[in-house]
């Protein structure tokens, strides 16, 4: 296995980090102090993401993506989150809705759904799955979709929607066959924003990545024709859970990026910080916390390709998805951790961004599958080898 970037991957990598460094990171704390205040520079930044072709890095040239592959994908997202991590969850989650799109829907939704996510038309897309009862475990979900005519009638909410109030377009889960075994009666639909029945509450407040809006979405009597459904009827579980493997690369991707920058920021303090006489960079202890956390993000950087490349080959790759996920959120966690630490009190001030990136760090151990659930897959297939 090579891990050596080519160089459409290193063009890619380093397209990300300008970018990053020149527009993502000096407006960080602005965007999360002031979400609602920034959105409109937010959107903008969207659409000039969308203008390098990094809302299609893994689409088909022919839907205006960028054919970046899977592991461009994730080298471009890490280097998005060292600037700012609430831009680099909306990329990951557009991106991945539009790989859904791309690999179950219809050539006519290809056609139609995909330029438009891929041009930034569409400012984002939104992954409706979660519902208030069902978040760990999505097969409980209680959204309905009946037959209606030539089409079908959605009742439901979902939570947690990222990006949900600038989103052009929703893959929205409902349950289709209410009398089938468990997670086999789900269906999968395309769903416009713009569609009667649909609407977005107001954004949730919440502890970090503020400047990602996160939304209820309700739809209430929200009727679409045949053409929303998307893969096949009741077959709809199987196309979440195969996503949200592809989703837990993006936010290991994440996660390690945010969890780098914070330790880059505080390895920089700590060389021009002196106290007893003596930068803190002469001190062993501190010497050593760097160590070890390089050390552990290094290999989550190694997991994440890892995962990366093999999805890339088509080969099954979910437990490599989960490792990643994993490891690579808890130990951004740490990362951010200690280098609070070592800002001593500096660390704690929002003058600081390792506060900022401690809380936008925190979410990587939730979403796209908690930590738990990742160890609950990752054992389940280590037994079943053994079967």
């Amino acid at each position: 296995m090579d891990f050596s970037a080519t160089e459409e991957q290193r063009f890619i990598q380093d397209s990300a980090a300008r970018f990053s460094q020149q527009y993502l990171a000096p407006n960080a704390a602005a965007l999360d102090q002031n979400p609602e205040g920034e959105k409109q520079h937010f959107l903008a930044r969207l659409k000039q993401l969308a203008d390098i072709g990094f809302m299609g890095l893994n689409i088909d040239s022919q839907y205006g993506g960028s054919e970046a592959g899977v592991v461009g994908f994730s080298l471009a997202l890490t280097e998005l989150a060292r600037g700012c991590a609430a831009t680099a969850v909306t990329v990951s989650v557009t991106n991945m809705a539009a790989e859904i799109i791309q690999a179950c829907g219809s050539e006519q939704q290809k056609n139609h759904y995909l330029p438009k996510i891929c041009s930034g038309e569409y400012s984002a897309a939104g992954f409706c799955l979660t519902e208030s009862s069902a978040g760990s475990d999505p097969a409980s979900m209680r959204c309905r979709a009946t037959r209606d005519g030539e089409g079908w009638r959605l009742n439901g909410a979902k939570v947690w929607i990222t990006s949900a109030e600038y989103a052009g377009v929703f893959i929205v889960w409902a349950v289709t066959d209410p009398d089938a075994p468990r997670g086999k009666g789900i269906s999968c639909f395309l769903v416009e924003a713009s569609t009667v029945g649909v609407s977005v509450a107001k954004r949730e407040h919440k502890m970090g990545q503020s400047g990602s809006a996160t939304n209820q979405v309700t739809f209430e009597d929200c009727w679409v024709g045949d053409t929303a459904l998307l893969g096949e009827l009741n077959r709809g579980f199987a196309i979440a859970m195969g996503e949200l493997a592809g989703g837990r690369i993006g936010i290991a991707s994440l996660a390690l990026g945010v969890g780098s920058a914070a330790l880059d920021y505080a390895r920089s303090y700590i060389v021009e910080r002196e106290q007893f006489g003596r930068k803190l960079s002469d001190f062993q202890g501190l010497q050593w916390q760097l160590a070890d956390r390089y050390t552990e993000l290094e290999a989550a950087r190694l997991l994440v390709l890892q995962a990366a490349w093999v999805k890339e080959q088509g080969r099954d790759f979910a437990m490599q998805a989960s490792m990643a996920k994993l490891f690579a959120s808890e130990k951004a966690n740490e990362a951010c951790y200690t280098a609070i630490q070592l800002l001593g009190g500096n660390g704690y001030s929002a003058e600081y961004p390792v506060e900022r990136m401690a809380r936008d760090a925190r979410i990587t151990t939730i979403y796209e599958g908690t930590s738990e659930i990742q160890r609950v897959i990752i054992s389940r297939q280590l037994l079943a080898e053994l079967d």
